[in-house]
């Protein structure tokens, strides 16, 4: 419920503060107060856009709070708490900043949040109709959602078990079109892998075989100064000089050295243990001289194998530069393709089940449709009922109000190229506004007084449909007067009793109804107007009654006529029992 609003420098408004409660509180007040920046304030709280033209002039900003009371464990708590706000024991705080340079800012329980948070948080909280809404109502999709909306489960189950199909369908049917499409380059993307694979598996190239082939081509370039080096290096070590000349070596030197240590070893362990490091080097340099003469014996110029590793390595250069890299980026490259040419060489195969599965799909939604015009049709002849036994109370007795479902396709139902998003229905709303009259679309045969009662006749019966707590009307009873004002009013006074219901209004017989009258009030010194709000006592509400009969607050008869209005409005709503008209009907 919305408890509270608090509205600064917003058009005509300097600082005003509505404290809403239960029940139905009428807002009223002379033409240019104010009412309108009321509504205004409102919407800028449900996230509606926001206009900086008009934050009061001489002001940098326009600021909006409300507080709104909502179940701890409801769907706005769980998305205000998504979004990092906190309640404030049970509370919601919502504030929102207009500035006049067009820059603004939104919080939601203290923290701040896109305005678009606004608007998702709305659809739970408040319903907000006015002359818009009358537009929105002349569309059939609108009228459409109202149908579904007051048969419930009825259609809510066939229409989520249409929409997921239909969603399938649409997947299907786009991939469906994508690889028939996309066959031409499917094709030709799969011939370039094959022939690079076939390309790979007559090379059969090795995990790092490159590398390995490199160095080996380098020994065999160079094998003779290989050979030469090694032989050279094992004469240093270990003598047998090619010459036969005597040479001095490194093993001779050591082992000399060793000898002339292990002479005084047993006078000083220090020498002991030099001369046994000694002969480890001795041991470690004959290995070495070993390995040098065992690899010159092996090293050969072979001009054969180097033209083999030579060919071998031109071979696979091309390979890697057909798939970037190296070898190693070559094996990567075969290892991804393999997969990527059994999926492109299976598209007949999952073409054709694709096919299957749409054909499967497309017969289950024509299924499905069915079944939802079905209950569209039976939901839509009790509506119609349901509001037209309403309009008798606002000043159209003879009014018949048919909910029409037009369904596309022949005589044999639709056919999936008649079937959308919500079925293959069309709801129109039709309204007779007299006996013998013939039915006509509201889009073009309803005036604008027609219209706001059709809907708040349509919101009454829907009213225990929507979760929605609080709902706003604004000027619904415009074009109309009289025996009709008073219906309205009675009818918003029912509604209120299981809602929270504000009305902005021109009509005194509907202000007679409310459980809360607020009025916005000017006072003007010739250069600014500065406007708010204040709740009316008893003595209060019969002069704004009789200012809005006949626009003299101390006319004497016409606060007669305000006090007689609102006795009767007060013992209606004390006996709704005894009220002269009481709907037939009742909400699904």
């Amino acid at each position: 419920m919305l408890e509270e609003v608090r509205i600064r420098s917003l058009g005509v408004i300097t600082d005003a503060t509505l404290e809403l409660g239960p029940g139905l509180t009428v807002i009223t007040g002379e033409t240019g107060a104010g009412k309108t920046m009321v509504v205004t304030g409102l919407g800028l709280l449900l996230g509606s856009r926001a206009d900086p033209g008009a934050v009061r002039t001489g002001a940098d900003q326009a600021v909006v709070e409300g507080r709104f009371s909502v179940p701890v464990d409801g769907p706005v708590a769980a998305r205000a708490a998504e979004a990092g706000a906190e309640l404030d024991e049970g509370d919601l705080l919502v504030a929102r900043t207009v500035a006049a340079s067009g820059r603004g800012r939104t919080h939601v329980g203290g923290r701040a949040v896109p305005v678009g948070l606004l608007s998702e948080l709305a659809d739970d909280l408040v319903a907000v109709h006015g002359q818009s809404e009358q537009v929105l109502l002349r569309s059939p999709a609108r009228q459409r959602q109202a149908l579904d909306r007051y048969a419930g489960s009825d259609v809510a189950d066939p229409t989520r078990d249409y929409t997921a199909a239909w969603r399938r369908w649409q997947l299907v049917q786009r991939e469906v079109t994508e690889i028939t499409q996309a066959a031409r380059e499917r094709a030709a993307e799969a011939e370039l892998l094959r022939r690079g694979l076939a390309e790979v598996e007559r090379t059969e190239p090795q995990p790092g075989e490159d590398r390995a082939l490199a160095a080996e081509a380098q020994r065999l370039e160079h094998a003779e100064e290989l050979r030469a080096a090694a032989a050279s290096a094992h004469e240093a070590l270990a003598g047998e000089p090619a010459t036969g000349t005597e040479a001095v070596d490194a093993t001779s030197v050591l082992d000399a050295a060793r000898r002339a240590l292990e002479h005084v070893r047993s006078h000083d362990e220090a020498l002991g243990a030099l001369a046994d490091r000694l002969a480890e080097v001795g041991y470690l340099v004959a290995d070495v001289a070993a390995d040098l003469a065992g690899y010159a014996e092996s090293v050969e110029g072979d001009p054969l194998r180097l033209g083999a590793v030579q060919e071998r390595r031109a071979e696979l250069a091309a390979l890697a530069r057909a798939h970037g890299g190296d070898v190693d980026a070559v094996l990567a490259w075969a290892e991804a393709a393999v997969p990527r040419l059994l999926e492109l060489e299976g598209d007949d195969e999952r073409v054709e089940a694709l096919r299957a599965e749409r054909d499967e799909l497309a017969a289950r939604l024509v299924q499905l449709a069915g079944a939802l015009s079905a209950a569209r049709r039976a939901a839509a002849a009790e509506l119609g009922a349901a509001a037209t036994a309403e309009l008798p109370g606002l000043a159209m007795p003879h009014a018949q109000l048919l909910v029409q479902v037009d369904t596309a396709g022949g005589a044999d139902g639709p056919a999936v190229e008649d079937l959308g998003p919500s079925g293959a229905d069309e709801v129109v709303l039709l309204l007779a506004p007299s006996s013998g009259t013939a039915p006509r679309p509201l889009a073009r045969g309803a005036s604008g007084g027609e219209l706001s009662r059709v809907m708040l006749a349509l919101e009454l019966v829907l009213a225990g449909t929507d979760p929605v707590p609080t709902f706003v009307f604004d000027e619904v009873d415009a074009g109309v007067g009289g025996r009709a004002a008073v219906g309205i009013g009675r009818r918003l006074a029912r509604l209120a009793r299981e809602r929270q219901v504000l009305v902005v209004t021109h009509l005194p017989q509907v202000a007679a109804y409310a459980d809360h009258h607020l009025q916005v009030a000017k006072a003007s010194d010739g250069q600014v107007t500065v406007s708010g709000v204040r709740a009316l006592d008893d003595a209060q509400r019969v002069a704004e009654l009789a200012r809005m009969l006949a626009g003299q607050e101390e006319s004497g008869s016409a606060r007669a006529h305000a006090e007689e209005l609102l006795l009767g409005a007060r013992a209606e709503v004390a006996s709704p029992e005894a009220a002269p008209e009481r709907a037939t009907m009742q909400p699904r």
